[in-house]
């Protein structure tokens, strides 16, 4: 338990002075982009004491705009809050030995370089568990560390080259990309669930581990059903648009004046449907009365409940069923996304930061009755902490 001793003393000194069930750890951030940064937020927002390391030239999303809030990147303000910035050009001797001692005295390592490519710094898992064989070092790459070490992890390819796009879109149209990194975002997660683990496991044994995800593994686990589908039935599935392959209906379906998801899962929930259209015979038909017949008759069954939904709007049938017990739900925009979270009372905006410098941004999605997450300081600019954590790290 060296690691988290020594940082117990070292943060005292450096005036880090966080609440949260995380609190004490001090996590070395040498990611960049999403994957890394979105865990590291993750971890900064239960209580962490994050110290984010940029090159001279900055995290590359600082750079990606637009969109932008007074100059700054939103993509870079979406993941960076609650860190402490240094920067530190690891071509130079002293910077790359205050680097090493970060790494020395954290609890928690972080990075997404290529595979190999912080040996040559002395920052590999190898360099800083000789010194520090209490930490947790993540590594987290895009194709892992084996013989797809070389190839670029970048979300997009991912999506391609994992299945993901071949499942989305329309059956005789193109492959989409999801409207959201999806891959970087669940790489981060799972990043994050494995060094929380690897912190249980210390805190038995005081062992520290390197802890490795990567974005192909991330998306076949994360395609769950999809894989199964191939793996346990030797069937490739294929995109079918909006809807499920398993289920009907469990898709938009057209209203009066625009389109409503419609859920129905199970035989209770179709049973609920017809009610709340108005159509309670279709319930009773032999042939929709189970899942799998609703399945193959999708063709059949679809005409009869749109030609029930087309008597009413979007909004009207979305009250009508809900007070049904019928899952459903109209697509939204970002915004209106948004509007139904707080409609819901899930405050789900929260303003990092006071003043001029205060930043809205979405909270974190966990709530505790004991611990609850923080939001101290809004996206550091780059360097901000520098001197701080400088002068901090020369001692």
């Amino acid at each position: 338990m060296a690691a988290a001793d020594a940082h117990t003393t070292d943060a005292t000194a450096a005036d880090a002075t966080t609440s949260g069930p995380l609190a004490g750890l001090l996590v070395a951030d040498f990611s960049r982009v999403l994957a890394g940064p979105y865990a590291t937020q993750l971890l900064a927002d239960l209580g962490a004491d994050v110290v984010k390391v940029e090159s001279p030239a900055g995290d590359e999303t600082r750079g990606w705009k637009p969109p932008q809030r007074d100059g700054v990147s939103t993509y870079f303000l979406g993941v960076n809050r609650n860190k402490r910035d240094i920067v530190l050009d690891f071509a130079d001797e002293h910077d790359r030995g205050l680097a090493q001692k970060l790494a020395r005295r954290s609890d928690i390592v972080i990075e997404n370089f290529k595979p190999g490519g912080l040996a040559k710094f002395g920052l590999d898992y190898a360099s800083v568990a000789e010194t520090n064989p209490a930490a947790i070092y993540a590594s987290i790459s895009g194709f892992g560390s084996a013989e797809g070490a070389a190839l670029p992890g970048y979300d997009l390819i991912v999506q391609a080259a994992s299945g993901l796009m071949s499942l989305t879109g329309d059956p005789d149209g193109p492959a989409y990309r999801s409207g959201a990194s999806v891959f970087d975002i669940m790489t981060g997660l799972q990043a994050t669930t494995g060094i929380l683990a690897a912190l249980h496991h210390r805190s038995q044994t005081g062992q520290g581990q390197h802890v490795e995800v990567n974005l192909l593994s991330t998306a076949l686990s994360a395609m769950a059903n999809h894989t199964s589908t191939y793996l346990a039935a030797g069937i490739v599935p294929f995109r079918v648009g909006n809807a499920h392959p398993s289920l009907f209906p469990y898709e938009p379906l057209p209203a009066s004046d625009g389109e409503l998801v419609i859920v129905a899962a199970n035989d209770a929930q179709f049973r609920k449907l017809c009610s709340g259209l108005g159509v309670a015979a279709l319930a009773d038909d032999p042939r929709f009365s189970t899942a799998e017949d609703r399945n193959r008759r999708r063709a059949e069954l679809r005409p009869l409940l749109v030609d029930a939904l087309s008597t009413r709007t979007v909004a009207e049938w979305f009250t009508i069923l809900t007070r049904a017990g019928v899952p459903c739900g109209p697509i939204n925009t970002v915004d209106e996304g948004v509007a139904l979270a707080k409609r819901l009372g899930l405050d789900p905006v929260v303003t990092v930061g006071e003043g001029a410098d205060a930043v809205p941004m979405i909270r974190n999605p966990i709530r505790f009755s004991l611990t609850p997450p923080r939001y101290d300081t809004p996206p550091p600019a780059l360097g901000e902490h520098s001197d701080d954590v400088r002068a901090w790290l020369d001692r």
